[in-house]
């Protein structure tokens, strides 16, 4: 795989370097044989869409969303493939279903990942005053139809039916702080969502164990202000709230502050279960080594904070007409866009955060397990 890392972590500076040419990689070395995935929109392979309080109308039910790889919508929030869509073509699995596609076959694994969901129940979110408005699937429901799932294959217990599988445990998160933020709550207020939103994942890798994974990637979360969601709603004229890249500071200030605290987490968790595999998967790392090598990516430099499908302001985003709605222009070249609708990235965005991802995984993740 030829990507080169240079990495430089302090306070104020990650520096990642990626080679311009980029080898498709593979992990057909770790011989998984199925793939699970919980989280939210980055990887929602058509839960949401199934769902009854989408009243099967939601946009990413139809284009433009999946016309880049697909040509045709699959209920992805995307132009087309996902992460959990690269690494299963890098295991030489098929794509994933969801789990809420009653006709599909789970051999090669399950998606319970579900657009909107938050890391914690909505009851809790409601508590602090928060509305969860898209759906009630938060991760404790993923896993609880996660142990549906497995108690319908397994006979005794799942162990020796799961030695070769991978857990995807998020990402998950971004929409509790998003939808605090976007709901009035200030940076404080939702910084202190951090340490239960953490928990709460963390008591999820600890399900995962406990139903026989044995093998467990823990994402973190995107730099929040680099996403053009935040860049139009937080919008300044004061120039020193943006970073070298143009993303709000304090935003990316709280999702490194989420990222660190589950770090810790998984510390814990490794502590706990010494002969579980547990990785931590950099996505803002990934994301920033995006937006330091546009250029060499391919990506146009002039549109990395605008969204490639939406319309309005800055940033090409709306709440009011966002993407998939009637009159919402989509780009000509969604592959020179890192963002995809203000929310959720590219097709091309995705290959290489996978790319990073499974370089990580191989050099980690114990392949040679039986």
């Amino acid at each position: 795989m030829n990507i080169f890392l240079e990495v430089k972590l302090d306070s104020s500076q990650i520096h990642v370097d990626l080679a311009e040419h980029m080898a498709v990689v593979d992990l057909k070395k770790c011989k998984f044989d199925m793939l699970y995935q919980l989280g939210d929109s980055l990887s929602d392979t058509g839960n949401y869409i199934r769902e009854s309080s989408s009243g099967g109308v939601s946009s990413y039910s139809r284009l433009p969303y999946g016309e880049t790889f697909f040509k045709k919508p699959t209920g992805r929030p995307s132009n087309g493939r996902l992460i959990i869509d690269y690494l299963a073509t890098a295991s030489g699995l098929a794509f994933i279903n969801p789990s809420k596609n009653t006709e599909a076959n789970f051999r090669n694994g399950d998606n319970f990942a579900t657009a909107w969901a938050t890391a914690l129940p909505v009851q809790i979110l409601n508590s602090k005053n928060i509305s969860s408005p898209y759906t009630t699937t938060s991760l404790d429901v993923q896993l609880d139809l996660m142990f549906s799932h497995f108690n319908s294959i397994c006979l005794v217990d799942c162990t020796q039916l799961l030695r070769n599988s991978l857990f995807m445990v998020g990402e998950i998160g971004m929409n509790d702080y998003s939808f605090a933020l976007l709901q009035g709550k200030s940076i404080q207020e939702t910084r202190r969502l951090v340490t239960d939103v953490v928990y709460a994942i963390q008591q999820g890798i600890n399900r995962v164990i406990e139903y026989g994974a044995v093998r467990v990637v823990v994402p973190g979360i995107f730099p929040l202000g680099c996403l053009p969601i935040h860049l139009t709603k937080f919008e300044t004229r004061d120039a020193r709230a943006y970073d070298q890249f143009h993303c709000l500071k304090n935003l990316n200030e709280l999702s490194n502050y989420h990222n660190s605290q589950l770090q810790r987490a998984i510390e814990e968790v490794k502590k706990e279960h010494p002969n579980v595999t547990i990785l931590y998967g950099d996505y803002y790392k990934a994301y920033i080594a995006l937006l330091q090598n546009a250029k060499r990516l391919r990506f146009d430099v002039k549109n990395l904070q605008k969204a490639c499908c939406g319309i309005g302001g800055k940033y090409n985003f709306s709440l009011d007409r966002m993407c998939g709605g009637s009159g919402v222009p989509v780009c000509a070249q969604p592959h020179t866009y890192i963002s995809w609708d203000g929310i959720n990235l590219s097709d091309k965005a995705y290959g290489y955060i996978a790319q990073l991802l499974i370089g990580d995984i191989l050099s980690k993740i114990k392949c040679n397990i039986a």
